[in-house]
């Protein structure tokens, strides 16, 4: 059985200078009437052809560097995101060690550290928004966090904080999700304060 192969439509040469209806013969994207008229337009052309071009080699660049990423640079990532989402959620609260507000940095400060504790590093009752003077030179000053974290959480909570966890380890895929979870909660704290 034989398909009739569909007609191509007459089109205007792209160059100016000439502006002959043709009909294309190497392909259906062909913009000009004959080589001449081609490289008459092409100095028009080859800034757009360069930007393609070394978009394409972003994106290359991009993937070649996604491929070779330890699984240390996605944790600091999606630590970063989770960190960003704590200072949004606590952002009209007060230090939650020394209880006062500032104009200083603030810091998503954990109670039970990332170091003794690497099973709660995205824990958000672990996490509250916290001065870098209490976070930094007082060591995250954990008695007064205690008492505060008491009175925001409870103590039912603190106590499971305090308790034993089960180790956890992180892989890529479940960090990548974290970093899209804590992204997308991001994005509707700042969409509900605008």
């Amino acid at each position: 059985m034989r398909v009739a192969l569909k007609e191509t439509k007459a089109k205007k040469c792209k160059n100016p200078a000439c502006g002959v209806s043709f009909k294309p013969s190497f392909s259906t994207a062909q913009k000009v009437c004959s080589w001449a008229c081609g490289l008459a337009i092409a100095p028009e052309n080859q800034e757009k052809a360069r930007k393609a071009i070394a978009e394409v080699g972003r994106k290359e660049i991009r993937a070649a560097k996604e491929r070779v990423k330890p699984r240390a640079q996605y944790m600091r990532e999606a630590q970063q995101v989770f960190n960003e989402w704590i200072r949004l959620r606590d952002a009209a609260l007060p230090c939650v060690s020394c209880g006062r507000h500032h104009e200083g940095q603030y810091h998503a400060g954990h109670y039970r550290t990332v170091g003794a504790n690497p099973e709660l590093r995205f824990e958000p009752l672990n996490v509250h928004k916290q001065c870098a003077p209490c976070n930094n030179h007082k060591s995250g000053d954990i008695v007064n966090y205690r008492i505060s974290l008491l009175q925001r959480i409870g103590a039912g909570n603190v106590e499971w904080l305090e308790g034993p966890h089960e180790p956890q380890r992180y892989t890529i895929e479940s960090l990548k999700k974290i970093k899209a979870d804590y992204r997308a909660l991001t994005r509707e704290l700042k969409g509900a304060a605008a």
